[in-house]
């Protein structure tokens, strides 16, 4: 039969591991509660046209909770509309690495690798780096896969209101003149009027030279 003091002993130090155990729970982060705090403070950001201070509350959600791909998706999206597009792969990146079939961080990752190429294209360009009639034409075939395959406009990285000007100004340019009525002492042509040459869609790389 044991001493009461032993028994005593074993009890209270029972106790004292199940107290430890109990505070080790309560100390916890609860981590849903806490991301969702975090995730939602971010959205209202965003609601607020504050752009920047919403990038820094994903980044804390994305911290609070290191498995959820909500948070880089979201600044995947900021990054890429603000036009930094190398920030917005890394976002999209981060985003496959939690879920490979994510389309919109595959869409955001696409364009984005799109958009540096072509910009990288119109700095050799403007720098006079693709004279030669080999890297014009490897450049020209480069511009029509990302057309055929995104779009016209998957290169045009402006502001939407220079796209409008450039679309206005061409619309003022299609207008044709009146045609003026022959008078007496002037005889009407009898040979048809040639048919008005069709406008060339915009190439970016049509100015380089041979």
């Amino acid at each position: 039969m044991q001493s009461f003091p032993m028994v005593f002993a074993c009890r209270l130090f029972a106790a004292t591991v199940l107290v430890a155990g109990l505070a080790a729970c309560d100390s916890m982060p609860t981590k849903g509660t806490g991301y969702a705090a975090v995730l939602g403070a971010a959205e209202a950001e965003v609601s607020a046209g504050r752009v920047e201070s919403a990038l820094v509350g994903f980044n804390e959600a994305a911290k609070a909770d290191p498995t959820s791909k909500e948070p880089w998706v979201r600044t995947a999206q900021l990054q890429f509309d603000a036009g930094n597009y190398g920030r917005a792969i890394v976002a999209a990146e981060e985003v496959l690495q939690r879920d490979p079939t994510d389309m919109v961080a595959d869409s955001v990752l696409t364009v984005s690798g799109l958009r540096i190429a072509s910009q990288a294209l119109q700095r050799l360009q403007g720098n006079g780096a693709l004279a030669s009639h080999t890297a014009r034409t490897e450049a020209e075939r480069l511009a029509a896969t990302m057309r055929a395959t995104m779009g016209e406009d998957i290169l045009d990285s402006g502001d939407a209101g220079d796209r409008k000007t450039r679309a206005t100004a061409s619309r003022r340019r299609a207008v044709p003149r009146p045609a003026t009525a022959p008078t007496a002492a002037t005889k009407a042509p009898t040979a048809e009027t040639p048919a008005p040459q069709r406008r060339a869609i915009a190439n970016p790389f049509g100015g380089m030279g041979n």
